[in-house]
């Protein structure tokens, strides 16, 4: 989100059965550029406003519940005309005052335990940012990376911050290097973590020894024995 933006967070909890506690988010902000229109529940987007493709985007996983509200986009286009709306009215107010920034850290980490080979997800994990979004992109061996590269939308922290995980696709390779860089109005550079593939080769030395040693000493068994069978023949 570009130049000059106002956020208008609300939060609160919602109470169910066995008195499980849930968070049920919604965010409205714009900018003079952008806008997000996000609904969320314990810290996963359910339901979005795409102001590109003019629609409202389902992001629960299939295996999820059903679950839509009735008219999201165009109560989100409603709702980011007025936000513009206060947003200019603000801006003349206190004559255009500077945007509080905070910087991102990140973290990079695998899904799942990485084996040379077989597919797996990095996810690069960026949070504490204001305001949002950032940008991120990924490197394979320092060659930028561009397929089976997914964001998430950008999701309140409970200071206000934001965060975003980017995830990349990918098949361990030995020797690969990878890197997740983070770029953001409040950076002077972009913030970078790297990540190698390190998988533990098992060991064949141990095993090899002990074979040829096993074998070894079942030769010497036998050659002990032909020698014996023969020595009682001679007798």
């Amino acid at each position: 989100m570009k130049g000059f933006g106002t956020v208008l967070v609300l939060s609160y909890l919602l109470c169910v059965k066995a008195l499980i506690m849930h968070e049920n988010i919604y965010i409205l902000g714009c900018s003079d550029t952008d806008a997000e229109h996000m609904y969320g529940l314990d810290g996963e987007v359910m339901e979005y406003a795409d102001f590109i493709k003019q629609e409202a985007v389902n992001a629960l996983p299939p295996f999820a519940d059903p679950f839509s509200y009735s008219g999201l986009y165009e109560n989100a286009q409603a709702a980011r005309e007025i936000c513009r709306a206060n947003l200019a009215t603000f801006i003349k107010a206190y004559k255009n005052p500077a945007t509080t920034l905070d910087a991102p850290h990140s973290t990079i980490y695998t899904r799942d335990d990485e084996e040379l080979g077989v597919e797996n997800t990095l996810i690069c994990h960026v949070t504490g940012f204001f305001p949002a979004p950032v940008t991120v992109w990924w490197t394979r061996n320092g060659e930028n990376v561009t397929e089976g590269v997914s964001i998430s939308l950008p999701y309140a922290n409970k200071d206000f911050t934001y965060n975003q995980i980017s995830r990349l696709t990918f098949t361990p390779g030995e020797g690969d290097i990878y890197s997740c860089s983070v770029q953001h109005m409040s950076l002077t550079e972009p913030l970078t973590r790297m990540w190698d593939v390190e998988v533990s080769v098992p060991s064949v030395g141990p095993a090899v020894f002990c074979g040829v040693g096993l074998t070894v000493g079942l030769l010497g068994v036998a050659a002990g024995t032909f020698f014996l069978i023969k020595g009682n023949e001679c007798n």
